[in-house]
């Protein structure tokens, strides 16, 4: 690997600005930064842990040539993550003189505010919507909506306030429309393939220029946390009060970020974040596209990453399971070495995973189903959008010309320390005719299988139930029945 430039300051665009920061601590959020640094007090604190979205701004980054705006919870986003990007709160939006911004005025109009509080990260995130779709369908809206939570209106308001805002305006000529060439320029003058260090001791954060250069660093530096989206890391650090020093960011990494198909085998990067993947995925294995849809919320899914989600192993992460039950392969690498394990082998326990010092996940490898198989996932919350997984449920099956189950394979989250095969229940419906009967047999190893925990989200007694419902709802579905099932008088309905 060729010599690598050291520079040491933060390089990114506030709004109008260049902005070059030589120092900062490594856990600086966007949030308070912007507020406490330099008096930008329209992006709010609310939940402070990515949920409520009134924190809402617009980070642009490079990816393919092309400058991309997407929504942000500056709330968890760390300063150190925005190297090279164009930073737009709402300060920056304006209209013809003397106007507000279209959507601004549309939300005045349409009643879209009562308390205000959660307004600009409304205005933030219809704004990014609109500059993408100018004219969004209500699903599109919804979606876009999904992070942003008002305690106020009822949304209704704000939904009619979203449609009507290309009657005060053209998005084709909204400023950051006009003015792209000019921010590409300056941020493909910022990207000098410089590696980024800040700080002395433990109290450091590194930029890594690319991921041979992260490799690099990572072998040296094997205690650092690796930081793509901070959607999780962000709570550390904003509810957990945790020292995450020293910190390497890895976000938009060239070299993590592609995806790719080659042989029915999709690649993705371990910087890919779930909108990157969102349409080959859905495109290629059409069951994980509602699934996506409700991984939080729009500004989390352009902030997470699907190699964080894996390589953070939690047992409730919502890619694992679906992507066990495929056949997805793990790639890791320390260095210049790498090695490719089955992903279901890489949880060993709770908090445990099957990655030495110094070695990180550098690609997931997801076969695509064939035709002729079934494949579904399902995910239990206790609200439908932008909440934590209780348990999570995903199937692939494949059927022999008799009738018989050839291969199966079924995986859960939340119902163990770590994401989890039902090793008893496949064994079970293994080489024998896909019937409700067989179904409900093979139910009876679900108690070997798994032991769950009750906790705020679930009781194991729910779980455990679900868990089989599960399977019964994946029978009638590939079959179209109508299997029965199984309540527990107990159960809540």
């Amino acid at each position: 690997m060729a010599k690598v430039t050291i520079r040491n300051e933060i390089r990114f665009i506030l709004n109008g600005r260049d902005v070059a920061l030589p120092s900062m601590a490594p856990e600086t959020t966007l949030l308070d930064w912007l507020r406490l640094e330099r008096s930008l007090r329209g992006t709010k604190e609310g939940c402070a842990e990515g949920d409520c979205g009134a924190c809402t701004v617009l980070v642009g980054k490079l990816s393919a040539g092309k400058l991309v705006y997407e929504s942000v919870n500056a709330c968890i986003r760390f300063l150190g993550s925005l190297d090279g990007t164009h930073v737009v709160t709402v300060e920056h939006l304006r209209g013809t003189p003397g106007q507000l911004h279209p959507v601004q005025q549309a939300m005045v109009d349409f009643h879209g505010s009562q308390c205000g509080f959660c307004t600009p990260g409304f205005v933030m995130s219809l704004y990014g919507l609109w500059m993408k779709s100018p004219g969004p369908s209500n699903a599109a809206i919804e979606k876009a909506l999904q992070g942003n939570l008002c305690r106020c209106t009822g949304y209704e308001a704000i939904m009619r306030a979203a449609r009507a805002i290309s009657s005060y305006g053209k998005a084709a000529k909204d400023p950051l429309a006009a003015e792209r060439m000019a921010i590409t320029a300056r941020l493909e003058a910022m990207r000098d393939g410089a590696r980024v260090e800040i700080g002395a001791g433990k109290q450091r954060l590194i930029v890594p220029a690319n991921a041979d250069d992260f490799a690099a660093v990572l072998d040296k530096e094997p205690s650092a946390t690796v930081v793509a989206g901070s959607t999780d890391v962000g709570l550390w650090v904003t509810k957990h009060m945790r020292d995450i020093s020293p910190v390497i960011f890895i976000g938009n990494l060239e070299g993590l970020c592609a995806i790719s198909e080659d042989n029915d085998v999709i690649t993705i990067g371990a910087g890919v974040t779930y909108t990157d993947a969102f349409a080959t995925l859905a495109k290629r294995i059409p069951a994980l596209g509602p699934l996506f849809d409700r991984i939080g919320g729009e500004q989390v899914r352009n902030m997470g990453t699907i190699g964080g989600n894996i390589a953070n192993g939690s047992p409730i992460g919502d890619t694992p399971p679906p992507l066990i039950a495929l056949g997805a392969q793990l790639t890791l690498r320390r260095g210049k070495k790498r090695r490719t394990i089955a992903l279901e082998d890489f949880f060993i326990a709770y908090g445990k995973q099957d990655r030495q010092p110094g070695e990180f996940v550098e690609a997931v490898h997801v076969p695509v189903p064939a035709k002729r198989t079934k494949f579904a996932v399902y995910k239990i919350t206790k609200r439908r959008d932008e909440d934590i997984t209780a348990a999570l449920g995903a199937f692939f099956l494949d059927l022999a010309k008799d009738g018989t189950v050839a291969d199966i394979c079924i995986a859960y989250g939340g119902m163990a320390a770590t994401p989890k095969r039902a090793f008893g229940v496949e064994k079970a419906l293994l080489g024998k005719p896909w019937t409700e009967a067989t179904v409900e047999t093979a139910m009876a190893e679900y108690a070997g299988d798994f032991t769950p925990l009750t906790d705020m989200r679930a009781s194991a007694e729910y779980r455990a139930l679900a868990a089989k419902n599960l399977l019964l709802r994946f029978f009638a579905e590939t079959t179209g029945s109508k299997a029965p099932f199984q309540v527990s008088r107990n159960e809540a309905a």
